[in-house]
C-alpha cells in the first residue's frame, strides 16, 4: 500500500479530529480568498474615486500644460479635444477596453460679488458625464439645481459664504483666456454643494464645458482628456498604445500618462496591498497550525504503530512521507472546500455589490460607494496553493519527529 492510500485510511481513523483540521483550513482559506476579493474591490473603488476626480486612468495633456500643470494655463490647452477623443476611441488594441473618454477644463479665476473677491478653481466638463465622475450633483444642498444649463454654475458652500452668495445670485468670473486676453462671464448660481473637503467646498465651482470654452476662448479645446478604462490594471500598457496611436495620427507634443505615473496614489495603494497580503498570510498560518496540532497528536498516539512499521523495515524517508501525505491531504480537502466557498461568496457579492453609502453619508464626499469583490481565477489558485503549502510546512515538524523515532523506544513507550 502506498503512502497516499495509507494516509487516506489513517485520516478516516479519527473522523472528528480530521474534520476539525479540515474545517480550520476551510475557514482560513475561505476568509483569505474572500478578504482578497473584497480588498481588491475596495482598491478598485479607491482608484476609481481618485482617478475620476483628477487624472482618469490615462491622462492626455500637452507637454507645455504638463510642465505648468499647477498653474492650469489655458494657453497650453489641447486645441481640438473632440478630434483627440475620436482618435483615442479608435486606438488599435483598445476595442472594448474603454469605459469613457471625456474632455475636462480646469482653470484659475478671480471670483467676485458686490463686495468680495476670491481666487478659486473652475472645473468644467460635459454636465451629464460629470454626474458619473465628479458626482457633485449628489452633494447639492436643499434648494439647489445642477449646472446642466448654459450660464449656470454650482459653487462650494464655503466659497459662496466667503463671497456672500446664495442660490440665484450672479457669479462674476474674470480670468486669462487662451490668447492671453481677459475673459469675463456672468453665471447664475443654480446650486451650492458641500463635500466636507476644503479643496472643493472652499475654492471650487463647476460649470458646463461649453461655458468654459466660451469664457477661455478655447474653441473645441480642453485642458485635458481623461480616459476611463474598464480595467485600470492595464493603464500602463494602454497609455503606451494611446501615445503611439496618437503620434501616428499627427497629434504632436502630447503628454500621455497612466494614473500610476502621476502623483503618489499608486505608491500608497501598492503599500496598502502589501500590508493586506501579510494579513492574509497570517490568517492562512493560523488556520494551518490546527493541522500541526492534529499531526502532533497523531504522532504521539501512534508511537507503537510507528515503531512496529520501522522494525518491519519501513525507512525513515517513507515514514516522513506518510505523515506529510496526511498533512497534505488535510490541507487539500480544507483548501478545496474553502476555495470553492470563498470564490462563490465573492461571485455572489460582485453581482449585487456591497453598498457603503450609509457609512460614508456623514462625510458628504462625492464618491462611488458600491464595492464589488473581485474574482481573479489565478489569484484564487495562488491563494489555494499558498494555503496547502502552509499546511505541508506546519505538518513537517511532527512528521520529522515520527520519522526519527527509535523503533524499540517507540514500541516500549506504550
Amino acid at each position: 500500500m502506498n503512502n497516499w492510500a495509507m494516509a487516506l485510511r489513517n485520516i478516516g481513523r479519527n473522523k472528528r479530529r480530521s474534520l476539525l483540521a479540515i474545517l480550520s483550513v476551510t475557514i482560513s482559506i475561505l476568509v483569505v480568498i474572500f478578504a482578497d476579493g473584497f480588498i481588491s474591490g475596495v482598491i478598485d473603488s479607491m482608484i476609481r474615486n481618485v482617478t475620476k476626480d483628477d487624472t482618469g486612468h490615462v491622462n492626455v495633456v500637452t507637454e507645455a500644460y504638463r510642465e505648468r500643470e499647477r498653474f492650469m494655463p489655458a494657453s497650453a490647452s489641447l486645441k481640438d479635444s473632440n478630434a483627440l477623443i475620436a482618435a483615442i476611441e479608435k486606438t488599435p488594441g483598445l476595442e472594448g477596453k474603454i469605459d469613457k473618454v471625456v474632455a475636462r477644463v480646469q482653470f484659475g479665476v478671480i471670483l467676485s460679488s458686490d463686495t468680495q473677491t476670491k481666487a478659486a478653481r473652475g472645473i468644467a466638463g460635459d454636465p451629464e458625464t460629470e454626474r458619473d465622475l465628479l458626482m457633485l450633483d449628489k452633494v447639492l444642498l436643499p434648494g439647489s439645481a445642477y449646472c446642466d444649463k448654459m450660464g449656470t454654475a454650482i459653487v462650494g458652500v464655503k466659497l459662496a459664504n466667503d463671497l456672500g452668495l446664495k442660490v440665484g445670485d450672479t457669479l462674476k468670473i474674470v480670468t486669462e483666456k487662451a490668447d492671453y486676453g481677459l475673459g469675463f462671464k456672468k453665471f447664475r448660481i443654480s446650486g451650492l454643494f458641500k463635500t466636507g473637503l476644503d479643496i472643493f467646498d472652499d475654492s471650487t465651482f463647476q460649470v458646463g464645458l461649453d461655458d468654459a470654452r466660451e469664457l477661455l476662448g478655447l474653441g473645441k479645446g480642453a485642458s485635458q482628456v481623461l480616459v476611463m478604462l474598464k480595467n485600470y490594471r492595464n493603464a500602463d500598457a494602454d497609455a503606451k498604445l494611446i501615445a503611439a496611436s496618437l503620434a501616428t495620427r499627427g497629434f504632436d507634443n502630447l503628454s500621455v500618462r497612466s494614473w500610476t505615473n502621476i502623483g503618489d496614489t499608486a505608491r500608497i495603494i501598492q503599500l496598502a496591498a502589501q500590508i493586506y497580503f501579510v494579513i492574509e498570510l497570517v490568517i492562512a498560518f493560523l488556520g494551518a497550525f490546527i493541522i500541526a496540532n492534529v499531526m502532533m497528536m497523531v504522532v504521539l498516539e501512534r508511537r507503537r504503530e510507528i515503531g512496529i512499521l520501522k522494525s518491519m523495515g519501513m525507512e525513515n524517508r517513507r515514514v516522513l512521507g506518510l505523515f506529510l501525505a496526511e498533512g497534505t491531504m488535510l490541507g487539500l480537502m480544507g483548501g478545496v472546500t474553502g476555495a470553492l466557498l470563498g470564490t462563490g461568496l465573492n461571485i455572489l457579492l460582485s453581482i449585487h455589490g456591497i453598498d457603503f453609502s450609509s457609512m460614508t453619508s456623514g462625510t458628504g464626499v462625492p464618491m462611488d460607494n458600491i464595492v464589488r469583490p473581485v474574482v481573479h481565477p489565478l489569484q484564487v489558485l495562488a491563494l489555494f496553493c499558498m494555503g496547502v503549502g502552509i499546511s505541508v510546512i506546519v505538518a513537517y515538524l511532527p512528521s520529522r519527529s515520527a520519522a526519527r523515532m527509535d523503533p524499540i523506544d517507540a514500541i516500549r513507550s506504550v
